[in-house]
């Protein structure tokens, strides 16, 4: 389930939550809401992770669909992807590495206060796995600490967004982000407390092992660039965790509204400057998604074989 944004720059300081690195947090929300946002989308034929984009001014973009996470099997970049990004002026990722930590945490209470004792000791031994001190799991929204909870370790220091940023800033180029920070991190917060708990008992539910297993499933069906393939995998690992009013909920967040606005904010820049762009790769195809909006707004798109 849930998969989902690693953006920090290597010379960002890092703010620590209760002594987690916000960078770390970050990335393990990206690669959650990507296993989330892959369940039921619509898909048309669009298969491949990196795209040309071609404005009705002639200039030439390029869209990468990402895997947000730090395992070398995906962060080693092809010779197409550093040509196409070496070519661009601008940099885009989903979000600019947030600056203030509070942005995590609840604005009244605890999730103890909502918790069983097994389920306590259940979040102080994930928040143990995942070097986060117990005070501030408590602390943080529940939506945010089931995304965190339901991801292996990292394996490594960087994410795939991360090295591009880290890239982009050795080259001097504009960074921009497609969506503004604090509403990235408060995508879900509008959903009750219940429905948050919800979900949070869902990812307690599930073993290590399982959660491994699924992610092996997930980055192999990544590695393919069969885009319909990453959303029928992560649609079969998802169905039955949630109640289906509370995903179709959560759906609409996380898919339709960001697309369109990540899709608008790419429209804006690469009208008239060369950008290259690194979106979660399940955001891209299905009738709503960016490549069909991209096309929709006069964009000829296609896939850089």
């Amino acid at each position: 389930m849930i998969e989902p944004l690693r953006l920090l720059s290597v010379r960002l300081l890092h703010f620590m939550i209760g002594g987690y690195p916000v960078r770390s947090f970050f990335s393990k929300f990206s690669l959650a809401v990507m296993l989330i946002v892959s369940a039921n989308i619509t898909f048309a034929a669009d298969n491949g992770l990196l795209w040309k984009l071609e404005a009705p001014s002639g200039k030439v973009s390029y869209l990468l669909g990402t895997m947000h996470t730090d395992d070398q099997r995906v962060t080693e970049f092809s010779p197409k992807i550093l040509e196409a990004f070496n070519q661009s002026e601008a940099f885009m990722m989903e979000t600019l590495p947030p600056r203030d930590p509070s942005i995590f945490m609840m604005k009244q209470g605890t999730v103890a206060e909502m918790m069983t004792e097994k389920e306590f000791d259940q979040v102080r031994e994930l928040a143990d796995f995942h070097s986060m001190h117990i005070e501030a799991a408590m602390r943080m929204k529940p939506w945010l600490l089931a995304v965190i909870f339901d991801l292996p370790k990292p394996k490594a220091l960087y994410s795939m967004d991360e090295l591009l940023m880290a890239k982009a800033e050795e080259q001097f180029k504009r960074i921009v982000g497609l969506e503004k920070t604090r509403e990235h991190f408060s995508v879900l917060d509008s959903v009750s407390m219940e429905d948050q708990m919800i979900m949070l008992r869902a990812v307690l539910k599930r073993s290590q092992k399982t959660k491994e297993r699924d992610y092996e499933k997930l980055l192999k069906a990544y590695q393919s660039g069969d885009l319909k393939k990453i959303i029928d995998l992560d649609d079969k690992i998802t169905g039955g965790m949630l109640p289906k009013a509370v995903w179709e909920n959560m759906r609409v967040k996380l898919i339709d509204e960001r697309n369109a606005g990540m899709a608008e904010g790419l429209v804006s820049e690469a009208k008239d400057k060369a950008v290259f762009a690194a979106v979660g790769a399940s955001h891209l195809a299905g009738d709503g998604g960016i490549l069909g909006r991209l096309r929709a707004s006069g964009f000829v798109v296609t896939p850089v074989k």
